[in-house]
């Protein structure tokens, strides 16, 4: 690989979120998986993968999981190199929990719209607002943000500590407000919501979800909380990824609608290979194709700038990303 390749590489990589260089060959099929596994055994690696990503990331992965998952893998491992199959918010709690390890993410652009659209600015001027609040954070949302939070709740957990805070205090609920309102309906408790939601957890057509309800009459919708509340007003249950998978694979119905982002279909399937799913529209192909054309890529043989997640002390003493780069493979 020539440096003056390279140095032309690298003029895109905010825009294409990896390093795209035309000279150099990438293996194919299980060529790929094995100099994948044969980096990460030179490299002291460990590769955790959300339920999210495609089935081939999830099958090559050493952990697979929700984000609360993964975060307890990445605290328990000991391998030198974390390489995190998701958004740029888990890769950072991963190194949170790991500052001595280098903490590796594939894609650069892996973001997502919850976290991307709460900061800690933002907080601080809401506890201005109201300065007597408790500031209840939901997990998926970047360092800044849990930074200025009083308490970090996931969506498993959500109800049961919203339920034990005291109730003289008001509380503001972030970023996701579609879990916030949900939340209020569970526990009964009133909260300042933040105006953010999950983009894939909108994109459900209530339309289509009646289609295939009618279409199904057996069948039970399950959802994640991050959806609307028209969709969760209509599910048989409301939990979790680890939750929704747990429900599939126990609960005594054949056939199920999913809400949620459909690469969990993947592990549903595997964990009752007999039972019946249907997904509502793949939103993350979508957005993949639309990226594609906007940058005219072609998705095939990459090497993607793998953004190294770092830690340091500013001056309050809290602990903020920083970002150097690494070159790593990716399957296309």
């Amino acid at each position: 690989m020539s440096t003056e390749n390279l140095n032309k590489a690298k003029v895109n990589l905010p825009v294409r979120g990896f390093l795209k260089i035309d000279d150099l060959i990438i293996p194919q099929g299980d060529d790929l998986v094995q100099a994948i596994l044969d980096l990460k055994k030179e490299k002291n690696a460990v590769i955790l993968a959300h339920y999210y990503q495609p089935p081939a990331i999830q099958d090559i992965a050493d952990y697979l999981g929700d984000s609360l998952q993964l975060a307890r893998a990445a605290k328990d491992t000991d391998a030198d190199m974390i390489a995190f199959c998701g958004v740029h918010f888990m890769a950072e709690a991963a190194k949170i929990l790991n500052p001595t390890k280098k903490v590796v993410l594939p894609d650069t652009q892996a973001g997502c719209s919850l976290a991307d659209g709460c900061s800690g600015e933002g907080l601080r001027a809401m506890r201005a607002k109201h300065p007597d609040a408790l500031i209840a954070t939901y997990i998926n949302c970047n360092a800044e943000t849990k930074a200025e939070s009083d308490i970090i709740v996931t969506s498993s957990n959500a109800e049961t500590i919203i339920r034990s805070l005291p109730t003289d205090r008001p509380i503001i609920f972030a970023p996701d407000k579609n879990l916030g309102r949900f939340l209020m309906k569970k526990t009964g408790r009133d909260m300042i919501l933040w105006d953010g939601t999950c983009i894939v957890h909108e994109a459900f057509s209530m339309e289509r979800i009646a289609q295939q309800l009618a279409e199904n009459p057996h069948a039970k919708l399950i959802a994640h909380p991050e959806s609307e509340s028209a969709v969760l007003d209509l599910a048989h249950f409301v939990g979790s990824t680890s939750a929704l998978l747990n429900f599939v694979e126990k609960d005594d119905a054949q056939e199920f609608i999913v809400a949620t982002e459909e690469g969990i279909l993947h592990e549903m399937k595997k964990r009752a290979p007999h039972k019946k799913t249907h997904a509502r529209a793949c939103f993350r192909r979508i957005l993949q194709l639309l990226r594609m054309f906007l940058h005219e890529e072609k998705h095939v043989g990459k090497i993607v700038f793998v953004h190294e997640i770092r830690t340091s002390g500013n001056h309050d003493g809290r602990r903020t990303p920083l970002k150097s780069a690494e070159t790593h493979r990716k399957n296309a």
